[in-house]
């Protein structure tokens, strides 16, 4: 095991330095100039220029490059143009928020995708498996921000149920109020992957020769589905769940600027509009970290529940 998680580590790294790389060229492209964002219009030439030294603009990209590098492996992520505070420190100030959206939503798709899949696949082409999965197909298909809107409007602005904006104050049930929206926009599209995941996984296994030897033998069907059948699928949805977590992040961007949630979804986003190159630079950065991470116990996860599957990566 130790083995395995020392060689996947050592393969993230090359995937990470190219996520570094293509981010520090595709923040040079942006148009505009930091230092003339950081002074504002009024600003003179000689202001400008000057700006650009104290930010270190001035040097060839190549050295800029370098210098960047050198000081990630130190834990130096910069310093915020926009801010003038360490990345890691606005990093780690917004990162609880997010975490506090995605988790539940993700929670909250795991759960009901799951149980909808399985009760699909235990009612198969009854009307309610053909309903629901009509539904997981629309959910899948939805952008997130148009979802994000269309919430806001019918649930905040034509019924008045929930706020449209914001992370609410300390009040528990107020806090809870203003998660509704968002977390249903994020929840929607993993929740209806895994309805139709969990489905299809739990037709095949329910269907196999094991299974049908398990209820030959008279062992109560629901032993032989929640300890066997489940069990057998299980799987493909803790691979798409690896892919969910991904998806519920970039999910997040959207869906926190929709409803100006503070959370490193807006942080990126203001990041890009003022040319905060190292702003963007770490935040894309710690993102890619915590994918590799993910990705990385999920595999684990995988091989855990599946003996099939090696330690070193191919099948028994």
């Amino acid at each position: 095991m130790l083995k395995t998680v020392l060689k996947r580590i050592l393969q993230c790294i090359p995937t990470v330095f190219i996520v570094v790389t293509f981010t520090f060229i595709l923040t040079r492209m942006i148009p505009g100039n930091p230092a003339a964002t950081i002074l504002g219009p009024q600003a003179s030439a000689a202001d400008i220029e000057a700006m650009e030294i104290k930010l270190g603009l001035d040097k060839p990209i190549w050295q800029q490059f370098v210098n960047y590098i050198l000081d990630i492996l130190h834990g130096d992520f910069g310093t915020s143009y926009m801010y003038n505070q360490p990345v890691l420190r606005l990093i780690a100030e917004r990162i609880p928020k997010t975490l506090q959206l995605t988790v539940t939503s993700l929670v909250i798709a795991v759960i009901l995708g799951v149980a909808i899949g399985m009760f699909s696949a235990l009612h198969q082409y009854s009307i309610l498996d053909y309903l629901f999965m009509i539904l997981a197909l629309i959910g899948v298909s939805m952008p997130v921000f148009w979802l994000g809107l269309m919430v806001v409007k019918v649930f905040a602005v034509d019924l008045g149920w929930f706020p449209a904006t914001g992370r609410g104050g300390p009040e528990l049930l107020d806090m809870i109020r203003h998660m509704v929206l968002p977390c249903l926009c994020l929840a929607t599209i993993p929740m209806a992957t895994f309805a139709r995941i969990t489905r299809s996984s739990m037709l095949e296994t329910i269907n196999s020769d094991s299974i049908k030897a398990l209820r030959a033998r008279g062992i109560k069907e629901r032993s032989v589905i929640m300890k066997h059948a489940f069990k057998n699928a299980l799987p493909p949805i803790v691979t798409v769940l690896g892919l969910q977590i991904a998806s519920c992040f970039t999910g997040a961007i959207l869906t926190e600027n929709i409803f100006a949630w503070p959370g490193m979804g807006t942080l990126i986003v203001n990041a890009i509009t003022n040319r905060d190159y190292m702003l963007i630079q770490g935040t894309v950065l710690f993102f890619a970290i915590v994918f590799v991470l993910v990705n990385l116990v999920v595999d684990l996860v995988y091989m855990l529940i599946n003996p099939k599957v090696s330690y070193e990566g191919g099948s028994k």
